[in-house]
């Protein structure tokens, strides 16, 4: 057990903070007496002296200084601890678990999630990143408290976060590019695309394959944003996440005569809005926030354009 308790700790802060045991007493409700002798138990039991005389004033000692400031992050630590326990008290959750499809701009859920930290700085949030089915499965088998997806849950209600547009791309120098006219399904189907693998395990769908005769499947967006910018093969992918490689001219959308464009409303579902906690409703409350920013950013981006 520590000889120095976390109150003579706080009450040598209070002294110090506010200039001479007078002040302090005044300010955190004691007598000057209890704080001059919890002072000088705390020098006892640590055998240092922390508090020096200076006409009648008093200051800390080079030791004082150097014990003084290790001693503020336990008295910190403890008030967190004190509202992590007052919160949970209220019914606050220590985990927030968060599936989201990879389709939902980076930006938003940076957003999001930024905001919720500071709200909720001690709350876990786990994130899952799932595709087409995967966010769904975590909603039916109860293992996710809020899910983003671009389907919809049979039995649930969703809240509309934002619509996703997809654009056909390929690299500039792709043989789909070279063909220099509009293109059609039969076109496509001659050449490798790219498809992202539904993140299901029990119902995975093949959304978006066109039976081309090469396919090559991943299991990350971003993995197929990379591959087509190397020219492996072609891919409807996300406006949000290939702005930057479009304006730097690694991508190109496909001349299509119809379909080059595909877009996908997302949602947000709550596994059980009634019971949710107050943690659940902000982080929910943020994803919405920070949906509604990204669409406020992009369309700055196209007016400038």
């Amino acid at each position: 057990m520590s000889r120095v308790t976390l109150a003579q700790w706080q009450m040598l802060a209070a002294v110090v903070d506010h200039g001479g045991f007078a002040r302090a007493a005044e300010a955190i409700h004691k007598s000057p007496s209890t704080l001059n002798h919890a002072v000088h138990k705390l020098e006892e039991l640590l055998g240092v002296q922390v508090l020096e005389p200076v006409g009648r004033q008093v200051r800390l000692t080079e030791a004082g200084e150097l014990l003084l400031r290790r001693a503020r992050q336990l008295i910190e630590s403890a008030t967190a601890l004190e509202d992590v326990a007052g919160r949970l008290a209220e019914g606050l959750e220590a985990e927030v678990v968060l599936a989201v499809d990879q389709v939902f701009p980076s930006d938003a859920l940076a957003r999001a999630l930024n905001a919720f930290s500071e709200a909720y700085p001690y709350v876990r949030v786990q994130l899952h990143e799932t595709v087409l089915n995967g966010g769904i499965e975590k909603l039916y088998d109860g293992s996710a408290d809020l899910v983003i997806s671009g389907l919809s849950a049979q039995g649930f209600l969703g809240e509309p976060l934002v619509t996703v547009r997809f654009l056909a791309v390929a690299h500039p120098d792709h043989p789909l590019h070279h063909l220099e006219r509009s293109l059609d399904l039969r076109d496509l189907v001659q050449h490798r695309q790219l498809v992202v693998r539904d993140s299901a395990q029990r119902q995975s769908l093949d959304s978006g394959w066109l039976k081309a005769e090469q396919r090559w499947t991943v299991s990350h967006l971003e993995t197929s944003i990379d591959m087509v910018q190397r020219g492996l093969g072609f891919a409807w992918l996300p406006e949000t996440r290939i702005q930057g490689p479009l304006a730097a001219g690694r991508l190109k959308p496909l001349p299509l005569s119809v379909g080059g464009v595909r877009e996908i409303p997302v949602q947000l579902i709550h596994r059980d809005r009634d019971r949710a906690g107050p943690a659940t409703r902000a982080l929910a409350e943020a994803l919405a926030l920070g949906a509604r920013g990204c669409l406020v950013k992009n369309d700055s981006i196209l007016s400038n354009d």
